[in-house]
This record gives C-alpha cells, sequence and structure tokens, in this order.
C-alpha cells in the first residue's frame, strides 16, 4: 500500500511540475529531440491545374504496346487514358452509392489517370468483343495474350496494377517517372525534356 501512495504521490509532483512549466514558459520552444521528428513543411506549387490529357511519353508508349503487340496476333483496345475529376468520381463511386462493382480506390486526384500517367487496356476477341480475359489465347501460342500486353508494357516501363498488393487493378498500366501521387498533388509533374529518348 506504501508503494502505491508513493507512486501516486509522485505522479501528482510531475503533473504540477509540468503544469507549472507550461504556466510559466507558455511559448518555449519545444525541446531538440521533438524539432529532429518534426515534418519539414511541404511547399505547393500554386496554381498547377491538372493536365487535360495523356503525358507525351505514355502517349507514345501506349501506341507502341498497341502496335508492337498486334504483331504477336493481339488486338489489343486501350479502355481508358487521361481521366477528368468528375469520371475519377463516377468510377470511386461504383459499387459504394452507385449500382456496380468497385473498380478503383482512388477518387479525384488521386489515380494516375488525374494525371495523364495511365492507361487500361482490354483485349477485342476476333469476333470484336471487348473483354477483360486474363487466360484468353486468340494468337494460340500456349500463353495468356493478357499477359503477353503486360510483359511487353513492363518492358517498355510500365508499372501493372496486377502486381500491387492490395488492390489489384489488372487492367491498369502506369508510368510514374518517380513522383508519388503526393507530389503530383503538391503540383510536381514530370518533364517531357527529362524523359525524352532523344
Amino acid at each position: 500500500m506504501k508503494i502505491l501512495s508513493n507512486i501516486l504521490a509522485f505522479a501528482m509532483f510531475v503533473g504540477c511540475l509540468a503544469v507549472l512549466l507550461f504556466v510559466v514558459f507558455p511559448k518555449a520552444d519545444p525541446s531538440p529531440i521533438f524539432k529532429s521528428y518534426s515534418y519539414k513543411e511541404e511547399k505547393v506549387k500554386e496554381d498547377v491545374p491538372l493536365p487535360t490529357m495523356l503525358h507525351p511519353l505514355v502517349e507514345k508508349y501506349r501506341d507502341e504496346l498497341v502496335a508492337s503487340v498486334k504483331k504477336k496476333g493481339i488486338d489489343v483496345v486501350i479502355t481508358e487514358g487521361h481521366r477528368t475529376e468528375e469520371r475519377q468520381n463516377e468510377l470511386y463511386a461504383r459499387g459504394r452509392s452507385t449500382d456496380g462493382q468497385v473498380v478503383t480506390n482512388a477518387q479525384a486526384g488521386e489515380s494516375y489517370h488525374n494525371y495523364g500517367l495511365a492507361i487500361d487496356f482490354a483485349l477485342r476477341t476476333p469476333n470484336g468483343d471487348v473483354v477483360w480475359d486474363t487466360e484468353r489465347d486468340d494468337n494460340e501460342n500456349g500463353e495468356a495474350d493478357w499477359m503477353e500486353v503486360v510483359a511487353v508494357a513492363k518492358d517498355m516501363g510500365f508499372e501493372w496494377g496486377g502486381d500491387w498488393r492490395n488492390f489489384k487493378d489488372y487492367p491498369h498500366l502506369q508510368m510514374d517517372f518517380g513522383l508519388s501521387i503526393r507530389e503530383l498533388k503538391r503540383g510536381e509533374r514530370p518533364k517531357v525534356e527529362e524523359y525524352a529518348d532523344e
């Protein structure tokens, strides 16, 4: 019982000391320990609008992807490219506030599509249907056409949404140019000159 009362007395002493220090030194700087863990202030570029089209290199590699897999006998269809904020919110609402299946976890401004850095694809069958069939082998070479498209896209530098851990987005291909969504939201943009092949 005596130990408990000593602990309680010590806790009250520390509490009173903290209140006293707060009253006497209300505007004192935090200790250097806390400063070392503080986050640096993020600089936001003002008035940087969202792009309204695909980034020129993403567009170039999209076209090269379509042509390259065509030579392998695969007819790929680009179903999405640049996406407006309205379109992104519409897709985000699916399976949440509107009918349908959840197709994205990204709201407006949180998708690489909004910055012109992503495309989605599907396959066109010989009879003209557009399908999202990852096992189909219309060119009859023993490999899934979908995975052949993915392999070519990855060789070009695209990141595939099917490799993601949490939300597998099999039609999704993106080029982030080393920029996170957070950086893009702050106004950073990839420069065409920095990534040109020439």
